[in-house]
């Protein structure tokens, strides 16, 4: 039963490793800078120089993803729980004393005249 929470342990910091990553890497065709005349924004890296590690860490987090989030969905892993089959709770009895109505609210009364 440990086993479980740790790896939806692991599995929450996959999901943000993965969004990290994703985010950090620039696209094909170049970042938001080029498309406005920007040159050069990837000049200390080289051209493509950092995207090899962020691109294997991207694939490895991916796989790891796609496996945990396959074994979660297998019912022999969380056990055999299902929200349709379930039974509902017993409801629990009302309180059989009557609440005797309150009365009318009282007229207000006139005000003098002058």
């Amino acid at each position: 039963m440990v086993l479980i929470y740790i790896l939806k342990g692991i599995f929450v910091l996959i999901c943000i490793f993965l969004v990290l990553v994703i985010l950090l890497q620039s696209g094909k065709g170049g970042d938001v800078a080029a498309a406005f005349g920007g040159s050069g924004s990837q000049t200390a890296f080289g051209p493509r120089g950092a995207q090899k590690p962020l691109e294997k860490a991207t694939i490895v987090a991916a796989i790891l993803f796609m496996v945990l989030a396959l074994l979660f969905s297998l019912p022999s892993f969380n056990g055999q729980r299902s929200v349709v089959t379930d039974e509902a709770p017993a409801a629990t009895p009302s309180p059989t004393a009557s609440v005797a109505p309150a009365a009318p609210p009282a007229a207000p009364a006139p005000t003098p005249a002058q």
